[in-house]
């Protein structure tokens, strides 16, 4: 039998499922990558910064031919006691490289960097697994350890990478799992010795499809169910609940139609599928303008994060504020005003200077219009907590909030087009359709904000002429956002039939 070769990442991926081994193999075209690049690039910097953990290191240098990673390895081990960084092995078809191996006289520690602030389940997988490898090539593995992030940890103007990662030895959990992972091992080639490119294999999808990570392979396994269905079913509707309908049998609409479901989940099934006209609770809807108070100014954020805190008095993946958009409606009939700030890319300060900026366009007191209650009073409270002497003049704009994804959230105003989604991606064409001024595919560069905080932490590596274009992408994006929330309010005021 050829046996499968298997890498840490690939065991992983079967621990998973083992059918991923497969569609990896054979389909590899209908993979979509779920992973965000600054996902990735986290990974990357944080794997990078834990080599120098334990001082001094040599690393292995990547080579597309794994076996000479091997023997560079065989012979810097030779020179113990050291560190080794991407310390590469191959036992039985079975690759691993270790993220950091301290190789003393008497055995040998291997050391796993994870970007994560907590310690999951398939890491534990990944760690035994080389230790499986190692063991079996007659290293004497003495200890096993996680290396993650503290996201308790709060910056200083050094990094101080014994404060920033945590270490955990797993080592009594890892050699529990060593018949485990023999089994697996010998279950995976005898898998995909049987299913073969014109045998494929029927798995059905689950839980497995979500846990621990998102599945590449998801749109391709569930190209036969009918649309919409269960995983269609927007507003929070959990994961498990769904599965556990589509075992059921309960997949389409009409399936889900007299189930036992929350009732925001059958009144989206319910519009979809009856074509309904829209709901809307006008008293509801007036109540909300009627908290409202000159001037008006609608406000959006776009933040970052980073596992490794580059902000002084910052904490891993904390969000930090890099630009905001504001349109501003200083009194009945007044013409719409916008401004607007975007931080320089070189800024260490740019977080009190995007506070400052905030501060001066919205001096007066009137009602701050958001979209999404849970997000920019929390990024100002981190704010205040880093900047005391803003303290007041921010606690004055929190205390001015009003959000306008209330009613949408609760219902209140309701349309099939919204497909069960309060997101304002989903509300603004619901309530505005074939308006291309408001549709975001439309716009040049960035279109949401995962890819608005991809954009801005790319500006460092660009030339000057690609940073203009990816800013102005950034400002039109921006912008959008909270012209929206401005056309929602006009939309409550046609309503209820108020002059604006």
């Amino acid at each position: 039998m050829n046996k499968v070769y298997l890498s840490k990442s690939k065991y992983c991926q079967c621990v998973q499922c083992k059918k991923i081994l497969w569609l990896k193999k054979y389909k590899t075209e209908y993979a979509i990558q779920t992973a965000k690049d600054s996902v990735l690039e986290n990974g990357t910097k944080v794997g990078n910064l834990a080599k120098g953990l334990f001082g001094e290191y040599e690393e292995i240098e990547f080579n597309e031919n794994l076996n000479i990673m091997v023997e560079q390895t065989k012979k810097i081990l030779q020179n113990q006691p050291n560190i080794v960084a991407e310390a590469s092995f191959n036992y039985d078809n079975n690759f691993c490289s270790v993220d950091i191996l301290k190789n003393d006289t008497d055995g040998v520690e291997i050391y796993e960097v994870k970007s994560s602030t907590e310690i999951h389940d398939i890491y534990l997988d990944d760690v035994s697994y080389q230790y499986y490898v190692l063991s079996h090539l007659g290293l004497n593995v003495k200890k096993a350890c996680i290396v993650y992030i503290n996201n308790q940890y709060i910056r200083k103007e050094k990094l101080e990478l014994n404060k920033l990662f945590s270490v955990e030895d797993i080592t009594d959990i890892v050699k529990s799992k060593q018949d485990e992972i023999k089994n697996n091992i010998e279950a995976l080639n005898k898998y995909m010795e049987k299913h073969d490119k014109d045998n494929e294999p029927i798995t059905d999808i689950g839980m497995k499809c979500f846990e621990p990570y998102d599945c590449e392979f998801w749109e391709y396994c569930t190209r036969g169910l009918p649309k919409p269905n269960v995983f269609d079913i927007s507003g929070g509707m959990k994961k498990r609940k769904k599965i556990e309908k589509y075992y059921q049998g309960k997949i389409s609409f009409e399936d889900l139609q007299y189930e036992d479901l929350n009732p925001k989940y059958l009144e989206q099934i319910d519009f979809e599928l009856n074509n309904l006209e829209p709901k809307v609770d006008k008293e509801a809807i007036k109540e909300l303008l009627d908290l409202l108070k000159y001037p008006l100014y609608f406000i959006d954020y776009e933040t970052y994060q980073t596992a490794i805190p580059e902000v002084v008095g910052t904490k891993p993946y904390q969000q930090l504020p890099f630009q905001y958009s504001l349109h501003i409606i200083r009194e009945k009939g007044a013409t719409l005003e916008h401004k607007e700030f975007l931080a320089e890319v070189e800024d260490k300060d740019f977080i009190r200077h995007f506070a400052e900026s905030m501060i001066r366009d919205m001096h007066e007191n009137g009602s701050v219009i958001i979209y999404n209650k849970s997000f920019e009073p929390a990024r100002n409270n981190e704010i205040a907590k880093m900047y005391p002497d803003l303290k007041d003049e921010i606690d004055r704009i929190n205390s001015n909030m009003v959000d306008f994804l209330e009613p949408f959230k609760q219902r209140k105003y309701y349309c099939k087009e919204m497909h069960g989604s309060a997101s304002i991606k989903a509300v603004l064409p619901a309530l505005y359709p074939d308006d291309p001024e408001l549709n975001y595919h439309n716009l040049p560069v960035v279109h949401n904000g995962g890819e608005a905080q991809e954009a801005f932490l790319s500006l460092k590596d660009k030339t000057k002429e690609e940073q203009e274009k990816i800013r102005h992408g950034l400002l039109v994006y921006c912008k959008l956002d909270t012209y929206a929330m401005v056309k929602i309010w006009m939309k409550f005021n046609e309503i209820v039939g108020e002059e604006k």
